[in-house]
């Protein structure tokens, strides 16, 4: 009689992480095997059964069941030391790293290949470097930390209204995207199909702008809009008039909106100073991300605008209300989930990275 079957025992974890491995198209091909090796021996199946299925030596499946018995998942990796090791000499990489935040003259950046012209190595070398430690001359993100000695008040202030917005109200983020351009491509475009991109021309006629303001209803996601020709105060006025009407008149009016002068002009400041409904929340200085309107204003011009061809104004107008109208039929709400300290404390490392780089 034969010595019974040694079974690897797994937890529910351990399975499922292993049925990951396998089943996952981004698992290395040693890491899946591996994984299949313990599944199988998991089954009850006999070592050379599972060499035999998998197309490894007996050794390989032996090996690989005992390293999981005593070190469990992180036993199937591969030991340190093991593979290529590196050749490059490590004054060469003590180079590529330290010289990637200084530039050559009359250059605001390096590129992998004139780093590795003035190191003398080849450019796939600088690549792996800068990979290995995160590193990407390459790319540049805009930002701005606001001055606002009263940030921090405004910033709950508005955050509040998103977290807990107040009963009988409605939450309106409100501003305008000036210089919407009724833009005519000089060419028709070739349209998408199979085995190309669609196309436009890169020159066009100019028709004209127009400024299009919108409230954006925090609860509902609808849009409150209108199209002017300008952005001064008489036309902001206009479009407050219009939120008095088509809102609820027994509803307060809380009204996020940025710093521009327009919205602080004295004629605005009468206005409202006669209707108590009329909440103001200004944002703090430099922070129009904290406004969920401007979310709306990317999608209407990717949506609706950016890759159009419009012989007017008109025309342009047309495509805003026609998107609008549709958009209003099925809205869709932005919601606030990030978390007001996490923000604050976001903002103050940014600023420390500054003061320490300047």
């Amino acid at each position: 009689m034969g010595r019974p079957v040694k079974q690897l025992t797994l937890s529910l974890e351990e399975r499922i992480e292993l049925r990951n491995r396998v089943r996952a198209a981004t698992t290395p091909q040693r890491d899946s095997l591996r994984a299949r090796i313990i599944l199988q021996r998991a089954r009850g199946e006999k070592v050379e059964e599972v060499a035999n299925q998998l197309g490894v030596s007996v050794a390989c499946v032996s090996k690989w069941s005992s390293r999981f018995e005593t070190g469990r998942l992180p036993g199937l990796k591969d030991a340190s030391g093991r593979g290529r090791k590196p050749w490059l000499p490590k004054e060469k990489i003590e180079q590529v790293l330290t010289k990637v935040t200084q530039p050559p003259k009359g250059r605001r950046r390096w590129s992998v290949r004139t780093m590795a012209r003035a190191v003398g190595i080849s450019h796939d070398s600088v690549q792996r470097i800068w990979k290995a430690n995160d590193l990407k001359p390459h790319l540049t993100r805009t930002f701005k930390l606001s001055r606002d000695p009263q940030f921090e008040t405004k910033f709950w202030d508005v955050i509040g209204l998103y977290l807990n917005p107040p009963d009988k109200a409605l939450v309106l983020c409100c501003d305008e995207k000036s210089q919407c351009q009724a833009l005519e491509r000089t060419q028709p475009g070739l349209p998408l199909g199979v085995g190309h991109i669609k196309t436009k021309t890169h020159d066009y006629y100019r028709h004209g702008t127009i400024t299009l303001f919108a409230a954006l209803n925090y609860l509902d996601g609808k849009i409150i809009s209108r199209t002017e020709t300008r952005h001064t105060h008489v036309e902001w006025l206009r479009f407050l008039k219009q939120l008095e009407r088509d809102t609820p008149a027994e509803l307060d009016l809380h009204l996020i909106v940025d710093n521009y002068a327009t919205h602080k002009h004295a004629e605005v400041k009468a206005w409202l100073a006669r209707r108590p409904r009329f909440h103001i929340h200004f944002t703090p200085t430099g922070s129009s991300w904290l406004n969920l309107v401007e979310r709306f204003f990317a999608d209407v011009t990717q949506d609706a605008i950016r890759d159009g061809s419009f012989t007017s104004v008109r025309q342009l107008i047309t495509a805003i209300e026609d998107y609008l109208a549709l958009r209003n039929e099925q809205p869709k709400r932005y919601q606030w989930r990030a978390k007001g300290e996490e923000i604050l404390a976001k903002i103050q490392r940014a600023r420390l990275a500054q003061e320490s780089a300047s």
